[in-house]
């Protein structure tokens, strides 16, 4: 891979940070569309079923999650949060 001899003033603005996504077990209605559209396929429909009888939506590995926010912003419930790892919230 090429190195680049210069680099974008806001790189480090820009630049993905760890995050942590957290699902809530109460909002989830099991519609699979954060796992659909997740990119690196960090989401699974796991086989847990919540109290309103929906099966959940789980993270496979954290490790692949990008912190792009797809599933946070595509989630019809708001049942998905990312949260900065480097902020203690």
């Amino acid at each position: 891979m090429a190195k680049l001899w210069r680099k974008p003033f806001d790189e480090k603005i820009k630049a993905t940070k760890p995050s942590k996504v957290s699902i809530d077990r109460d909002r989830c209605k099991g519609c699979g569309y954060c796992v659909e559209f997740c990119p690196r396929d960090a989401l699974v429909m796991s086989q847990e079923i919540n109290a309103k009888g929906y099966t959940l939506a789980a993270i496979s590995d954290e490790s692949k999650c990008l912190g792009c926010g797809l599933c946070e912003v595509i989630c019809p419930e708001f049942g998905i949060v990312l949260n900065d790892q480097n902020n203690k919230d």
